[in-house]
């Protein structure tokens, strides 16, 4: 893996001398920093599980709606940087001790609080003039990912699993996209979040082992330390565990050599970055964690190339058989009433 310099203070994902330095005014640093413009790994972590459901859900035979990703691009650099501004307001005082974080705009006192509690209301306002452009499930299908951004920076206070609680926020756009393209949540959406959410498991456990040893000292909990040195082990079985349920996803596409190259690239990919990974180099755990983008990258190839090999009309995306809340059958009540109906006197003859 690539090796990550470590400045002064220690190791930092933070680098210096980076765009944020070059170009943009002295001012405006810090607020680019807060909202981790300069490591955008997270950004693609949110993004791509958006990306296929908006893919997986395309008319089959055709590309996915493109104005439509970039929607949810804008979206999720914008919500991305909300969420880390809400994590690191909640999380100063504890960054302060973290060796990684301490440097980070808040607790750097580069930013005040008040200022990151503006900024964070800037960011949702942008956000919310991205989500009025969808449909009105799809509005409130987002409105109500904003309880789970605002809860898991406290999950590491109250469960070893906080990795897991990432997994249910940052998958969100896996229904979120499915709903702004058909209206309605149906199996092969729910199937892509419950595999992202395994992902997440994987990839969070691995990017926690950077801050294990700072976290045992101030109390955070974290897979990472829950697992310890079982870790590789229990990243492996997330990550086998989410390649299955990607791929009952994408059973109803054709799988050909367009769909069936990609997926075992994903595979390989995940199974190189497992056994490639050094848990106790805080530097080698950033960078297994920054190639997971790859992963969701092939498995994206996979969905776009199958639809678009599929023949025209077919039930692309496998809508069929799914869970759609505009078409949800008749309570068993109404079926009673209905059947009463049809033997009641017509008075009107």
């Amino acid at each position: 893996m690539t090796d990550i310099p470590r400045q002064a203070g220690g190791h930092t994902d933070i680098r210096r001398g980076d765009w944020i330095d070059r170009l943009l005014p002295a001012g405006w640093r810090p607020y680019a920093r807060l909202a981790r413009l300069d490591r955008p790994i997270g950004t693609w972590l949110l993004l791509l599980p958006c990306w296929w459901s908006i893919a997986l859900a395309a008319p089959a035979g055709s590309w996915p709606d493109f104005w439509l990703m970039a929607l949810f691009g804008i979206g999720a650099v914008v919500m991305r940087g909300a969420g880390c501004t809400i994590n690191d307001i909640i999380d100063h005082k504890l960054d302060a001790q973290v060796e990684r974080t301490r440097v980070r705009p808040i607790p750097s006192g580069q930013v005040s609080l008040l200022q990151a509690f503006l900024f964070l209301g800037a960011q949702c306002l942008v956000g919310l003039l991205i989500l009025v452009q969808l449909n009105l499930f799809s509005i409130l299908l987002g409105a109500a990912s904003l309880i789970l951004v605002g809860l898991y920076p406290l999950m590491k206070r109250v469960t070893w699993w906080p990795q897991a609680f990432l997994g249910l926020t940052f998958n969100w756009g896996a229904l979120l996209g499915w709903a702004a393209v058909r209206g309605s949540i149906d199996w092969p959406a729910l199937l892509l979040y419950a595999g992202g959410i395994l992902w997440t498991l994987g990839y969070d456990t691995v990017y926690a082992h950077q801050d294990r040893r700072d976290d045992e000292q101030v109390g955070i909990k974290s897979t990472a330390r829950l697992f310890a040195a079982d870790s590789r082990r229990w990243v492996g079985g997330f990550y086998a565990g989410a390649f299955c349920l990607w791929v009952l996803a994408l059973t109803p596409l054709t799988m050909g050599w367009t769909v069936l190259v990609p997926l075992a690239a994903t595979a390989g990919l995940m199974l190189v970055q497992v056994r490639g990974w050094e848990m106790d180099d805080p530097a080698d755990s950033l960078s297994t964690f920054r190639a997971a983008r790859f992963t969701g990258w092939t498995l994206l190839i996979a969905i776009m190339a199958g639809i678009a090999a599929m023949p025209p009309g077919s039930h692309g995306g496998g809508g069929s058989g799914g869970i759609q809340f505009n078409s949800l059958p008749k309570p068993q009540m109404q079926h009673q009433m209905l059947r009463l109906a049809d033997f009641a006197p017509d008075n009107r003859r």
